[in-house]
């Protein structure tokens, strides 16, 4: 298969032409040549620009593109047009955050989408993509910004665009660390805070397992929508914590502090406590989506362990001043454990 990735150096990108070679696909990538140019020399490499610099894709052909690096709607339907003529099938790496809320449990793929105004939305357009991921307001239109992606891309390319809502994506090379932490933390040892309650459901996908099941899908020109996330059966907090301390190792203690107490604490979920979804707001069942028709369509999961073991192995390669993004400092992790131990010996 003659592949185009739109990016392809970074993350999700990295691990589709990994396995993409591996397989012995032919590989385009285009991006700007800015982020871990040296990789896969052997792999052809167009330059452009996403906005308005597309001009090394024109007159080429290939089987299928993958475009992982799309959030603007604008650029997205630039691009989706330019190769609607130029590839059979179109791949939009999108996210479960497009979806309006996942205020209920089991969120399948006919849930609304998030919605954002006109004037919001010539707001964000207005801006280059490369600016608008860095603007203030970015993180609150996300998830409209992408379903309007989706829906660009299949205005250009109906009938032939895979929409992949994708969840939390982790492993190796995973910039964002909110996987990452847990690995880490629970080899430290000690006692590790746990977020209650350790029955509630946590979804994640292994970028390797996202980026086979991508390859695989659009080998079978499959289109519509899928919520890519996983394991394909009900993952619990309590019983991922100790997968990761079987895969890693150590004398790690789970104690286990209620969400209020959390809150009241001041601490944030997701990016101060990764896989925290909290019971307040509009997306406590955001890790707890309906995975089925993805399932269907083949995604399968590696062991919970193994996903553990090969991220903390990338993770020690790196710096140890390396900047954290996510995660408990050691500081406040012992500072809001100190104060739930005198609370519980207070009741």
């Amino acid at each position: 298969m003659k592949l185009l990735i739109l990016g392809g150096t970074k993350f999700v990108g990295r691990h589709l032409v990994e396995t993409a070679l591996a397989r012995g696909h032919e590989v385009t990538l285009f991006n700007r040549g800015r982020l871990n140019p040296e990789i896969f020399p052997e792999v052809e490499k167009l330059r452009g620009e996403r906005d308005g610099g597309l001009d090394a894709l024109r007159g080429r052909r290939w089987d299928a593109v993958v475009d992982t690096s799309g959030f603007s709607p604008r650029v997205v339907r630039d691009s989706a047009r330019l190769l609607a003529d130029a590839a059979g099938h179109y791949t939009f790496v999108s996210s479960v955050s497009a979806y309006r809320d996942t205020n209920v449990p089991g969120v399948d793929e006919s849930y609304p989408t998030a919605s954002v105004t006109d004037e919001r939305l010539r707001e964000a357009e207005a801006l280059p993509q490369s600016e608008l991921i860095t603007a203030p307001f970015f993180g609150e239109m996300y998830g409209a910004l992408k379903a309007l992606c989706e829906r660009a891309a299949e205005a250009e390319m109906p009938g032939r665009v895979l929409h992949v809502r994708a969840g939390l994506v982790v492993g190796p090379h995973d910039y964002t660390d909110r996987f990452t932490y847990w690995p880490r933390r629970v080899a430290e040892g000690g006692e590790v805070l746990a977020p209650a309650d350790p029955a509630r459901q946590v979804q994640f996908v292994d970028a390797r397992d996202l980026a086979g099941w991508i390859l695989d899908m659009a080998g079978r020109r499959r289109a519509g929508t899928y919520n890519a996330t996983g394991p394909d059966y009900e993952l619990t907090m309590g019983r991922f914590l100790e997968e990761c301390k079987g895969a890693v190792g150590g004398d790690a203690s789970f104690v286990w502090v209620e969400d209020e107490f959390l809150l009241d604490s001041g601490l944030q979920p997701w990016m101060e406590i990764p896989l925290w979804a909290t019971p307040r707001g509009e997306n406590r069942y955001l890790l707890s989506l309906n995975v089925g028709r993805a399932v269907a369509a083949g995604l399968r999961f590696r062991p919970v362990a193994e996903t553990a073991r090969d991220t903390l192995e990338w993770d020690l390669t790196r710096p140890p001043d390396a900047e954290r993004k996510a995660g408990l400092s050691r500081e406040r992790e012992h500072e809001v454990l100190a104060a739930w131990h005198a609370r519980r010996q207070g009741d």
